[in-house]
């Protein structure tokens, strides 16, 4: 028997269908509230607004869960690859071996790019962001490819599993690029020998007289950070990607959007924040204790980066695998650094500290993730651009959820005017 929810407005009642999820999240219906009652609802940021329904991923805030497709992230995390993960999250199921092989083969395939797009690489100034260039480039690759310039899902579906696979792989392309034509490198080609992960850190950091050594607890690292970010539910940029994807955009312009909303501190940039909050404490010769007592002052300007979530209130359950990769790759690295252990001291402290724990201020998947790749060699403001890949398969996932309803339909969000009521033109010479 279907639930309904009642709202009353001017004396009149009416009717909310009540929506509950697999997981049993429950959520009301008010699509047709504004044709109902005239009004509309108000949820600045979203944030008990839901925005689409969805099989990709689910998420539970209170409980620490997230799962891919129903699959628990530890089973994934331990016993999957990134590759195996994006095509789960893609299509909706763990590949056979033969599907797996032809998935890995469509991205050797497609892995280079069009020569005239290096031109395009020499025309950003020196020392550009690779953000910047990762953004403007998704998008000009599209541009290499006319029948994905004038593909719609309706008439060439199986087109699809082309550019899904083109763009994850040249997206790594284009950020090794980024990041060689940031330091003044001459560009790295792919070897069609080396798989997913191991390529990406080929054209990083191969030179044209050496090939990088390619140390497995080091692919193993970065792969496992490209699984555990490969969807994380309707954040903002997988929120944009579908906003984006939802006017018919093409995936690549979709995923463009995506990247930039990517960029912001307040998201893909968290982990490079949390790194630039332990290189502080470290030059003031803290160990994390001067920096705690000073994060619960509000009027100190410190804030403790990397702890707590917008969706979750318990200990972010990457953050748990992340930090366990963390101590095994540092320590088959014979890595020492003192990032570490202020970072293992913030944790305990704050764990054990009355004010964060009230609060529900439990390490996220940035505060360990940062240094992973600081261990790796990766410099700082790369960090958003390794977001940007791993993120790939879920932005895919949700542009083509969006494109097999047939019910979707532009985008379109509501607003409620503040501005001034009527107002008047005043010619130039009558102002004061």
């Amino acid at each position: 028997m279907s639930k309904e929810a009642k709202l009353e407005l001017d004396g009149k009642a009416h009717t909310l269908p009540v929506i509950v999820g697999s997981e049993g999240e429950k959520a009301l219906d008010i699509s047709s509230l504004r044709a109902d009652t005239g009004c509309i609802t108000l949820d600045e940021s979203y944030g008990n607004t839901g925005s689409c329904t969805s099989r990709i991923t689910f998420i539970d805030g209170e409980k620490g869960i997230l799962r891919y497709r129903g699959i628990p992230i530890e089973e994934l995390a331990e016993k999957s690859t990134f590759i195996e993960a994006a095509y789960l999250i893609i299509y909706g199921d763990l590949p056979t071996r033969d599907q797996l092989r032809q998935f890995s083969e469509l991205f050797t395939e497609y892995q280079f790019l069009h020569e005239d797009m290096k031109y395009h690489f020499e025309s950003f100034p020196s020392g550009a962001h690779p953000m910047a260039i990762l953004s403007a480039m998704i998008n000009a690759a599209s541009c290499f490819d006319d029948e994905l310039m004038h593909w719609r899902w309706g008439k060439a579906n199986s087109q699809f599993n082309i550019y899904a696979a083109k763009l994850m792989s040249q997206v790594r392309t284009i950020a090794a690029y980024s990041y060689r034509k940031s330091r003044g490198l001459p560009l790295i080609y792919p070897k069609r020998a080396y798989k997913y992960t191991a390529n990406f850190l080929h054209m990083m950091f191969s030179s044209p007289y050496e090939d990088f050594e390619l140390r497995p607890e080091v692919v193993k690292a970065l792969d496992l950070i490209f699984l555990l970010h490969a969807d994380h539910e309707q954040n903002c940029s997988t929120s944009t990607v579908r906003m984006v994807a939802s006017s018919q955009a093409n995936l690549f312009a979709s995923a463009s959007a995506g990247v930039c909303a990517l960029w912001g501190p307040l998201h893909g940039g968290a982990n490079q924040a949390v790194i630039e909050m332990l290189e502080e404490i470290h030059r003031e010769g803290d160990d994390g204790s001067k920096f705690i007592t000073a994060a619960k002052d509000k009027g100190s300007g410190r804030k403790l980066m990397g702890f707590g979530h917008r969706v979750y209130k318990n200990y972010d359950p990457r953050a748990k695998i992340i930090k366990r990769a963390c101590d095994d790759v540092l320590s088959k690295l014979h890595v020492t650094d003192p990032l570490l252990d202020i970072a293992k001291h913030l944790e305990e402290a704050a764990l054990k500290d009355s004010y964060f724990v009230e609060r529900k201020l439990y390490p996220n998947v940035d505060f360990y993730s940062g240094i992973i790749m600081r261990s790796l060699g990766i410099p700082v403001e790369m960090f958003p651009v390794i977001f940007a890949i791993g993120r790939m398969p879920g932005w895919i996932a949700n542009y083509k959820e969006i494109m097999d309803d047939p019910k979707s339909r532009i985008s379109r969000p509501r607003q409620i005017y503040i501005g001034r009521a009527l107002n008047h033109y005043v010619p130039l010479e009558e102002r004061k």
